[in-house]
């Protein structure tokens, strides 16, 4: 198993993924003695009885990348059909957007007010979102290198730089992490999650979309309605794939109920 982490090492991967797949392969190897096509579409159906789709195609990935490293191409898995929703589920409208950064900013709380900002007009990750630093905001960007080397660059627009900078200066801060915890500590993913929930129960909003990534989806929804360019979003938001960004072209659940209610009258 070494050699094979030695590979996968070798192409790149993230520490995250090499560590899938090597819980993967040695699952297989506590089952299974060799490789054999009969043993393999065996694996791939226990997979199906345990994971949900998405979980499986990990899993088949991490297979066919060993199928890989031991020469034998010829026995790859195929990887399952997602069935992809036709609406986006649990997405933030834009007016709650509004009534919520809105309703933080009349009670002073701009930390927060400045979270939810930076989440909904940059298209962040939560991830990303707590690895920004002030001197990222004096440039307007950020620049993220994702595996294989890639780059990618979070902009930052010029009406929140200017906005950010300022409640910087008023603060005295110029340099160090953007948000910060009560002990002074970078932020972490869960602490944002979880006070976005209290925001969402203290304003009488749906918790149910009031989630970081929510704010990623409203990014996208926005964008496109001011600027139908989905090639362009596709690569700001930092998709692989451009049919990533095609869900952002559904409507949401909430909005086709909507236009439903409105339009079927007989």
């Amino acid at each position: 198993m070494k050699e094979f982490e030695d590979f996968l090492r070798k192409n790149n991967l993230a520490e995250k993924t090499i560590s899938s797949y090597i819980f993967t392969i040695n699952k297989y190897f506590s089952i299974y003695d060799d490789v054999t096509k009969k043993n393999l579409l065996t694996f791939k159906g226990d997979l199906l009885e345990t994971y949900k789709p998405k979980t499986v195609n990990l899993r088949i990935q991490a297979i066919n990348k060993y199928l890989d490293f031991i020469g034998k191409e010829k026995l790859k898995l195929k990887f399952i059909k997602i069935q992809q929703k036709n609406f986006l589920e649990n997405v933030i409208s834009d007016a709650d957007y509004k009534f919520l950064k809105n309703q933080l900013k009349k009670d002073n709380n701009m930390e927060w007010y400045f979270v939810v900002r930076y989440l909904a007009a940059t298209g962040a990750r939560v991830s990303e979102l707590i690895q920004l630093k002030v001197e990222h905001v004096h440039k307007g960007y950020y620049d993220i290198y994702a595996k294989g080397g890639k780059v990618r660059r979070l902009y930052i627009p010029k009406k929140l730089k200017e906005e950010t900078i300022k409640w910087l200066g008023d603060n005295n801060i110029y340099s160090g992490y953007l948000f910060l915890n009560r002990f002074g500590q970078k932020i972490t993913t869960r602490g944002i999650a979880q006070q976005l929930k209290n925001f969402a129960r203290k304003y009488g909003l749906n918790p149910n979309v009031v989630y970081p990534h929510s704010f990623r989806h409203r990014y996208a929804k926005n964008f496109l309605e001011k600027y139908n360019d989905i090639a362009l979003l596709a690569d700001l938001m930092g998709h692989e794939s451009i049919e990533t960004t095609r869900i952002y072209l559904r409507r949401t659940a909430t909005e086709q109920q909507e236009l439903v209610d409105k339009i079927v009258t007989w």
